[in-house]
């Protein structure tokens, strides 16, 4: 079946049509070009498959942050506007019915708020003044109510008493008390104490009302009932929550009385839940929990009262993602990747399914992962679709036919006069087993296959994740600073089918190594690159795995070691989700089986380095802390191998988050190659 998708019939859409330009007028990407990009996503379409609204992204170089706006485009691409304007970013949006209203999150001085807008006026209402910012909104199919969730504080723990501040005292700050399993998160740092609940709000204003109770949080999705009487929500309400994390239900809600059911009731996650439009059926992801490290998402339809349960496209190995309902009901559409790119499809209740486009995704500026948005109404289906010149665009297409139209065109004015890398893909085998497996090469402006050129080996994180040909502003500087730079979806990637990402199920790092080692191999089969001027470079599982390969072998003259996992015990035992790493990544607890974590830790090959190797890390890590970044500096520096520590103040795991930072990080990366790079090289 995935063989026959790849040949995706009658796309013929350009998605960068760029303005003519001689070679001499561009110049290479560089680093303050990274402030003027844009992107699109979230879009919305009317019902009547006419209108379309999305958020448009941009940098504000003043701010030093990324920006977001609610824009409108008619699908045939005319009337293109904004519906909001300012410094402070959009997110949430969502429209009502009617198509006459969208809701969204925007920011007061309190924080976060929710926000109506007028598409026929420029007229716009604050529905809150809420203490804690709403999310998940949803809007009631009758056109009077937005569900939305949001955090129910509750008292923090207090161990003993203590005496009374006196009067105009500055005492020390209370200790703080904690008592939960996950009590911090990363990007956002310690858990404020209450619960994630339910609230429905008039749309024409009012008070919020808490429809869920109990101790549980209840982040999924919400999606309401056709007759706008009941909602349906994704929640973990068992008493294990903090230990099995991944253990939702679906439940439905009753809007007059806060009544809630249960419709699912097994061993792993049921989520992103949708209502058909005739209200009849749901339809969902989730997967039967076998305590593997990947479970891929299925796709499930049920009768409202739970009943009539199935899967459809089982076949289909591949993770399902955001199932939706078109207009008349006969069709579900989602996405998928499927090596290394991201497709839209649809299939009827009968499981004949149809790709409907491909190239989605451009959302991630820094380095080439997967990640899209879509939306459908009447007769059209809009995404967001990327390439490797260009992030996310809006495109448009129309069921029944192959014609699709680009609608807008964010980066034109600025890529369109810049000579970027040329992507290219190239498949090798496995030295491991013979496994094919998929990479790209970024080659820098100018390239003359003649010359020999030094490589960047780049290898990403998750590790249950993805590249492909998509846009990466980091990538891109590290051609336009004259480097090949190979980037590889080694065995553990997404994208390849369930049984591909569990080769390293307990197992990781293991013959990942193998495959990326043997990509290096084919690429200097080629010709082109100098085999003495190797540099290796990822983050958090990728660099977890450069701090392997560096334990492994001396082929590389530098190594850049980001944000990387050094000590899988201190990592578990430190982490901001320590039951799921557990769970999943080892299946016992590091005391029961230290060999085992022992075994995968770079930290047990460092005494075999002698490549210069740096570490970059955010300060705010809580995801791969900043304490397994200083063992491995410590332990280099103890052993007198070349070595320098770069901190991200403020930086969270997403280190590249705001636009200095990714320059930044572009620019320790080449600095330190530059000092082990032969003078003689290319470039």
């Amino acid at each position: 079946m995935i063989a026959g998708q790849r040949r995706l019939v009658g796309l013929g859409v350009a998605l960068l049509a760029m303005v003519a330009i001689s070679a001499q007028a561009r110049v290479p990407f560089a680093a303050e070009d990274v402030f003027q990009l844009a992107w699109a996503s979230s879009p919305l379409v009317d019902g009547k498959g006419e209108r379309v609204l999305y958020l448009r992204h941009s940098m504000d170089i003043m701010s030093d942050q990324p920006r977001s706006n609610l824009w409108r485009i008619n699908v045939d691409g005319s009337d293109h506007r904004p519906v909001t304007t300012g410094p402070d970013s959009i997110s949430s949006p969502v429209l009502a019915p009617d198509g006459t209203r969208v809701a969204y999150v925007r920011r007061d001085d309190s924080g976060p708020q929710l926000y109506v807008s007028w598409l026929d006026s420029a007229q716009t209402a604050q529905l809150t003044r809420v203490p804690h910012g709403p999310a998940n909104l949803a809007w009631s199919p009758d056109g009077k109510w937005l569900a939305f969730r949001m955090l129910v504080p509750a008292e923090a723990p207090t161990i003993g008493s203590l005496p009374r501040t006196p009067e105009g005292a500055q005492w020390a700050e209370a200790p703080e008390v904690v008592e939960r399993m996950i009590y911090r998160a990363d990007g956002s740092g310690s858990k404020p104490h209450g619960y994630q609940h339910v609230f429905v709000l008039p749309a024409a204003g009012g008070s919020p009302r808490q429809l869920t109770s109990g101790d549980f949080h209840h982040s999924g999705n919400i999606a309401w009932s056709a007759d706008s009487a009941s909602l349906y929500i994704s929640a973990n309400r068992n008493p294990d929550w903090e230990q099995d994390t991944q253990n939702t239900d679906l439940y439905r809600v009753e809007l007059g009385t806060g009544a809630i059911t249960a419709l699912t009731d097994r061993r792993g996650p049921d989520t992103q839940v949708t209502v058909s439009p005739d209200g009849k059926r749901l339809a969902w992801v989730g997967w039967d929990d076998r305590g593997l490290g990947y479970h891929r998402q299925r796709l499930y339809v049920m009768a409202v009262d739970g009943g009539d349960r199935r899967e459809l496209l089982p076949e289909l190995d591949r993770n399902i993602q955001h199932p939706s309902w078109s207009a008349d009901g006969k069709r579900l559409l989602f996405y998928y990747d499927d090596r290394g790119d991201t497709l839209l499809a649809a299939t009827d209740l009968a499981g004949r399914m149809q790709v409907l486009a491909r190239g989605l995704g451009g959302k991630q500026l820094g380095r080439p992962y997967a990640g899209a948005d879509y939306a459908a109404g009447g007769q059209h289906f809009v995404y967001t679709a990327g390439s490797a010149g260009s992030p996310a665009e809006l495109v448009a297409g129309r069921f029944g036919s192959d014609r699709r139209q680009q609608l807008t065109a964010l980066n034109e004015n600025l890529l369109a006069h810049r000579d970027l890398g040329e992507v290219r893909e190239m498949t090798f085998d496995s030295s491991h087993d013979g496994r094919d497996i998929q990479a790209w090469v970024v080659l820098p402006p100018d390239f003359d296959p003649a010359r020999k050129y030094p490589l960047i080996l780049e290898i990403h994180g998750g590790p249950f994740a993805n590249y492909g040909p998509r846009f990466a502003a980091e990538l891109q500087l590290f051609a336009a600073a004259g480097y090949v730079v190979l980037y590889i979806n080694p065995r553990g990637s997404t994208s390849y089918g369930e049984e591909f990402a569990n080769l390293i199920h307990h197992n990781y790092p293991g013959e990942d190594y193998d495959d990326l080692m043997s990509g290096v191999e084919a690429l200097l089969a080629q010709g082109y690159v100098d085999p003495e001027q190797l540099f290796v470079t990822g983050g958090s599982g990728g660099g977890t795995l450069t701090a392997w390969i560096v334990g492994k072998n001396d082929r590389f003259r530098a190594a850049v070691v980001a944000k990387p996992v050094i000590n899988w015990t201190s990592f578990v035992l430190t982490a901001d989700m320590p039951s799921y790493f557990a769970r999943y990544w080892f299946g016992e607890m590091p005391w029961e089986n230290p060999e085992a974590y022992w075994r995968r830790s770079p930290l047990s090959l460092v005494g075999n380095v002698t490549t210069p190797t740096m570490l970059l890390t955010g300060e705010n890590d809580l995801r791969t802390p900043m304490a397994e970044t200083e063992q491995y500096y410590q332990a280099l520096q103890l052993r007198g191998v070349d070595t320098a520590m770069v901190r991200v103040p403020g930086a969270a795991h997403l280190i590249a988050q705001r636009p200095s930072q990714l320059v930044a990080k572009v620019a320790a990366i080449l600095g330190w190659f530059e000092r082990y790079r032969e003078p003689s090289g290319a470039g």
